[in-house]
């Protein structure tokens, strides 16, 4: 027997001898003082008695009856110690997930992950924001019997970094309200808002050039929550090597030359496990936690087909690699269907952080091995923006390091709204993808879609008036409601009123935009993160 059974043993004998005079006293006391016989010596002798037991019977226990409960609670303290302590850290090879989502068919249906209640539009107003809610919530699922706490539940989150960049400033683009949102999106599907359905939460650092200090500037000791780091291009490009053209083309290259090279800088952020790359123009839907996990320990989805089933991989019949270092979707609409170099979608990818990746990727492109008529290597482009990112990310991963990435579906992550295939003269339809079937991320249902990158269905801050309900822009509108209806919530979180003064379709906007295009539209208004003077 272990003294702590010995002890437990001993309360209740101790327990039980001052019950037992008790319950006497209790048998042989009369029920009123009608029922009783006075003049006989017993009855006598416990009137005489009665006020000095009775005060030190229930002294003893009432003393006995807190040891009890002062005991019980070291005893339950030490239990749930021991097993917390034994439990693995909140590495990549110890968590298990379990899907609390909910996918609908319909754009009716609840989307359990956000709490947004869906109508046409996809959207409503019945999400909670701020963290008195959240705590509220969290209260009235531990009241649910079906919702019972573990100790999986108190690890500690896991930090993910998530890296943007600017590489310069535009008058029409308020990035700094883009920033804004997708923050404000990826909090709300994280660990911060509700650690059930989330393990992670996420760092954000702006990656910017020297020519976006002047937009950077004005997130500088503000309340948005970002972490700014000023850096250069990776390479001079008088310090490119060979005669393919690479050294005279790049700078004027896709979108932004050779300074979309600073998102190689990605890869140095080492002190997090994962980094996701997304661009400002970017809303979060739902969480990411099953890729998330899927990355930091592949080996667990590679011998449980319903762990891999949670993974919206592009194409489910290629086998799971060992070390996932990689993740991305590709852009198919850039190149013709047959070709194999399809340029991979520089607006998001997840990666492993390594020094030694970086300093590979900088050696690939100062070495100069690219042709501007067959592309990096002879084999990977050209095509736009196949200079930098999109080029250089699959010669370096489908060619030089294969085996060691994997593409997501693009209408789950990353979701541009694309259009799935080519039209011929004679009414054929040929598929991007080169597959006999594809599948049209444009009727996505809403409550699928993880990530959205507004490229194709503009800007959000563009303020369209949409004047036709085209079935092929529906999940356009369903996200441009999504980028208002989370920029109305983090400002009402801020103390404001979450609706601005225009008359352009309120119901949609929430106020936001005046009239039509970029000009109309109502930016976020400073300071940050607090109420503004004027009340508004």
């Amino acid at each position: 027997m272990t003294q702590r059974q010995q002890q437990n043993r001993l309360f209740s004998q101790q327990y039980k001898q001052v019950q037992q005079p008790q319950e006497q006293k209790r048998r042989r006391r009369p029920f009123s003082s009608s029922s009783s016989s006075p003049g006989t010596s017993t009855t006598a002798h416990h009137q005489q008695q009665s006020p000095f037991f009775k005060c030190t019977s229930r002294s003893l226990i009432r003393f006995l009856f807190l040891t009890i409960i002062i005991y019980l609670c070291i005893l339950s303290s030490w239990i749930n110690s021991t097993s917390l302590s034994s439990l693995p850290l909140a590495s990549s090879s110890s968590l298990q997930t379990t899907d609390w989502r909910t996918v609908g068919n319909n754009d009716n249906n609840t989307n359990n992950n956000n709490n947004f209640v869906q109508n046409d539009d996809g959207i409503n107003n019945t999400y909670t924001h701020n963290n008195s809610n959240t705590r509220r919530n969290s209260k009235k699922k531990l009241k649910n019997k079906d919702t019972k706490p573990t100790a999986i539940d108190r690890i500690k989150p896991i930090t993910i970094g998530v890296a943007s960049t600017l590489t310069g400033c535009s008058s029409t683009d308020p990035y700094v309200d883009g920033a804004a949102v997708l923050k404000y999106s990826l909090d709300v599907n994280s660990a911060k808002f509700n650690t059930s359905q989330s393990k992670y939460i996420y760092e954000n650092i702006i990656l910017y050039h020297p020519n976006a200090s002047h937009c950077v500037a004005q997130m500088q000791h503000s309340e948005l929550g970002y972490i700014l780091m000023k850096t250069e291009t990776p390479i001079n490009v008088d310090d490119i090597q060979g005669d393919g053209g690479l050294r005279e083309r790049i700078v004027t290259n896709g979108c932004c030359g050779e300074k979309e090279l600073i998102k190689l800088e990605s890869f140095r952020l080492t002190q997090y496990p994962l980094v996701i790359h997304l661009d400002l123009d970017a809303v979060i839907n739902k969480p990411m936690d099953d890729v998330l996990d899927f990355m930091l320990d592949p080996k667990r989805f590679q011998a449980s087909s319903e762990l891999r089933a949670k993974v919206p991989l592009m194409w489910r019949e290629e086998q799971i690699p060992n070390q996932v270092e990689f993740v991305f979707t590709k852009d198919y609409n850039v190149v013709a269907p047959k070709r194999a170099d399809k340029p991979y979608q520089g607006g998001f990818f997840i990666i492993k952080p390594s020094i030694d990746t970086y300093n590979e990727f900088v050696g690939i492109v100062r070495s100069g091995d690219y042709d501007i008529k067959k592309g990096w290597g002879g084999k990977v482009g050209p095509f736009h923006g196949g200079m930098t990112i999109q080029g250089l990310f699959p010669w370096y991963y489908q060619y030089l390091h294969p085996g060691n990435s994997v593409e997501l579906n693009r209408c789950i992550f990353n979701n541009m709204n694309d259009i799935p295939y080519l039209k011929r003269n004679n009414g054929k339809k040929i598929c991007r993808t080169n597959e006999e079937e594809c599948e049209d991320c444009r009727h996505t249902n809403m409550t699928e879609v993880v990530t959205f990158h507004f490229t194709i269905c503009q800007k959000p801050w563009h303020c369209l008036e949409y004047k036709h309900q085209l079935d092929n822009f529906r999940l356009c509108r369903q996200m441009n409601k999504l980028w208002y209806t989370m920029r109305s919530r983090l400002e009402s979180s801020w103390g404001r009123t979450g609706k601005g003064t225009g008359s352009l379709k309120p119901e949609h906007y929430n106020g936001y935009c005046r009239e039509a295009g970029a000009n109309g539209y109502e930016r976020i208004q400073a300071p940050y993160g607090k109420p503004l003077l004027s009340g508004g």
